[in-house]
């Protein structure tokens, strides 16, 4: 064989782990027996010797199909399937002996789990007990007891370590899953606050222009020319959302913020200290900004708008009816993005009326 699958009978060279067919190579360790009866002749018991060993190799077969296939009851066979071997050994000592290894095998198959040592022990235990049955020295009852035990003990292993990469393959499936899935929301996140910002913005500019064409060309021209230009910004922004960066800044929002407020027509009062915020920090706050802001402008029906940052956090407010424009993704995402590093989002509008959006960032 040429690509020498026969030097691997549990199958370790796929994808898919120790199978069935793998393990009915153990079978062989029926054949000390089987050759023992052919030496011996004809003798009495040679009928049940062979029918004794037959069943057991069938029922080593079957037993390891049972429990690869999670068929009905493989234990159920493997109870059998001890028993017979341990009788075996004791009836016709010599070379049948070795079914116990047999049985260890398919126990290690069979059982799962911090149940296989034991019943492995226990098989060893047997094993001991029948070298004293047959007066066998220390020596060989020591090794017997090893080779029983460590028989089954590494089927048992192997196929957990499987399982195991098994387990981590999947696991690692549904990281990439999860990952897919948050970049998908993040996208979409910056997305609204870029877009939904800029649209705003620039609707805004294209009434003015529509205001302004009849009677001021001129004043007309510039806010095109300011269309254009936030519009380019957009593009901009566009492609460093897809190239994962997270906003350009509290300081650029804030210019952004007063001349969009502006041209809406809603006076602007801001009051921020001069700070050396962390970049986390400070395109968090940056965003904050830019989607109160658009609120504002879409929503709020204000006259009179007023960010503020101290020690409370960033605060935007309006003397507007209060309407926050429902639970769009705009404030959604911003509350993600602040409960991702540990802040909190706080959204109040007073029977008096108005709008308070609070930002704080542990």
């Amino acid at each position: 064989m040429s690509d020498k699958r026969w030097l691997d009978p549990l199958g370790e060279r796929g994808d898919n782990g120790p199978t069935a067919k793998g393990m009915y190579i153990w079978v062989v360790v029926c054949v000390p027996a089987g050759f023992e009866l052919v030496t011996e002749g004809n003798p009495p018991n040679a009928l049940l010797g062979w029918t004794a060993l037959i069943t057991v190799a069938a029922l080593y077969i079957a037993t390891t199909d049972r429990a690869f296939a999670a068929g009905p009851e493989p234990r159920r066979l493997l109870a059998v399937l001890i028993l017979l071997c341990v009788a075996c050994s004791f009836v016709f000592l010599g070379n049948w002996i070795y079914l116990l290894i047999l049985a260890s095998i398919a126990t290690g198959i069979t059982i799962r789990g911090p149940a296989c040592p034991p019943v492995l022990f226990l098989l060893a235990l047997l094993a001991v007990g029948l070298m004293i049955w047959v007066g066998g020295g220390v020596g060989a009852m020591l090794s017997l007891a090893w080779s029983v035990f460590i028989a089954g003990f590494v089927p048992a292993v192997i196929i957990r370590l499987w399982e195991a990469i098994g387990e981590l393959k999947a696991t690692r499936q549904e990281l990439a899953r999860v990952a897919v899935s948050e970049e998908r929301a993040r996208f979409s996140r910056d997305l609204h606050d870029l877009l939904g910002h800029t649209l705003s913005v620039m609707v805004v500019k294209a009434e003015a222009v529509r205001r302004l064409a009849p009677r001021d060309a001129a004043a007309a021209a510039r806010e095109a020319a300011d269309i254009e230009r936030i519009g380019r910004e957009a593009l901009t922004e566009v492609r460093e959302a897809v190239t994962g960066y997270r906003g350009r800044g509290l300081t650029v929002e804030l210019d952004n913020a007063r001349r969009a407020l502006a041209d809406a027509g809603i006076g602007a009062t801001i009051r921020t200290p001069i700070l050396d915020l962390p970049p986390e920090t400070d395109a968090l706050l940056g965003w904050a900004v830019r989607e109160g802001v658009t609120n504002v402008i879409r929503h709020s029906h204000a006259t009179r708008c007023e960010i503020t940052l101290d020690d409370a956090g960033l605060r935007i407010t309006d003397n507007g009816r209060g309407d926050t424009g429902g639970s769009g993704h705009g404030l959604s995402g911003l509350r993600e993005r602040v409960q991702a590093v540990g802040g909190t989002l706080d959204l109040a509008a007073p029977s008096g009326g108005g709008f308070s959006l609070l930002v704080t960032v542990a």
